[in-house]
């Protein structure tokens, strides 16, 4: 026995199957049975992500998660921005050290 292997369908592949079922130029089963897909849910799958999403929607996605960097704060592109995120982080600061030390002297009381 040969061991099925799922087909990948490249992002024009999908674009050309899913014009071709919206414009009436053959019918989901008939396009299932020429591609060799094993539903026709999946076109209609592909079809609904056109119209939710554009063509853009069926290129293929990366797989697992996003890199560590992506993660991590952009660094300020210039000057001027950098100086407001610290004048930012310093604002919060004060009003920090400002409510402990409300607390403190209310315990004082």
């Amino acid at each position: 026995m040969e061991k099925r292997t799922k087909r990948r369908f490249s992002f024009e592949e999908k674009r050309e199957i899913v014009r071709r079922y919206l414009t009436g130029e053959a019918s989901g089963l008939e396009l299932a049975a020429e591609y060799e897909l094993s539903s026709r849910k999946i076109i209609t799958k592909w079809v609904r992500i056109v119209r939710e999403e554009g063509e853009e929607g069926l290129r293929p996605k990366p797989k697992g998660r996003p890199g560590r960097s992506s993660n991590v704060a952009q660094e300020p592109a210039s000057e001027l921005e950098r100086l407001r995120a610290e004048n930012e982080r310093l604002r919060a600061e004060v009003a920090y050290l400002g409510k402990l030390k409300a607390l403190r002297d209310q315990e004082r009381q």
